[in-house]
């Protein structure tokens, strides 16, 4: 519900307002992504320096927020946004599967033993790739695109053999830095960026209950 203190915009199909409510959402992704964000860099920088035997813990803030994100991000096409979070859901059975066949301590060798383990797990971090180009698609960000390219160009060279050990690290370990960059850029920007044109998302949800001729 809106309030006469909340700023009023002009969309595609009409005014729409930025309530507190749009910027609660917007702060939740925002902090839900920011979390996600030090997990993976964290998980990445003890896997390299200490192994990847108690790397397991980072996964909890890392799988929970991104699913956070994705239940507060602003993405016009619903199908769109029912997939990406399809597709975590999906990716997050396979890391259970995963810890239930390798153990905590081994789930990291056994990924990289094994790149059939992708197969698995890789939804996961294909719905957080998602993010990435929607943000890249929204605000040009050069960082939103590194997480969006680098990280499947790393898992699939590592499940295909293509790309060296070493090589498919470096590019996760880029990609995970560029992820947080791209979180603390998103904090000082405005919530209605986030928002989007509200108009659109009411045009869309009235043409979706809309009865067929």
């Amino acid at each position: 519900m809106s309030s006469s203190s909340d700023p009023v915009f002009e969309g595609v199909y009409g005014p729409y307002a930025v309530t507190d409510s749009d910027r609660g959402e917007v702060l939740g992704y925002r902090l839900a992504l920011f979390a996600a964000a030090v997990a993976q860099a964290a998980l990445f920088v003890q896997w390299q320096q200490r192994g990847g035997g108690w790397i397991w813990p980072w996964l909890i803030p890392l799988l929970a927020g991104v699913g956070l994100a994705l239940r507060w991000i602003h993405i016009y096409l619903r199908p769109l946004h029912r997939a990406l979070q399809l597709l975590w859901l999906v990716g997050c059975l396979g890391f259970a599967l995963l810890l239930l066949k390798a153990g905590p301590s081994g789930m990291a060798e056994a990924v990289a033993s094994d790149g059939r383990w992708i197969w698995a797990i890789g939804p996961f971090f294909a719905a957080l790739a998602g993010i990435g180009f929607k943000e890249f698609f929204c605000f040009r960000r050069p960082e939103a695109i590194g997480v969006t390219l680098l990280l499947p160009i790393a898992l699939l060279g590592h499940l295909s053999g293509l790309l060296p050990e070493g090589i498919s690290a470096a590019l996760l370990g880029l990609e995970s830095a560029l992820l947080l960059v791209l979180t603390l850029r998103k904090f000082p920007m405005e919530a209605a960026a986030d928002v989007g044109d509200k108009s659109v998302f009411a045009y869309l949800e009235a043409q979706r209950h809309a009865p067929n001729p």
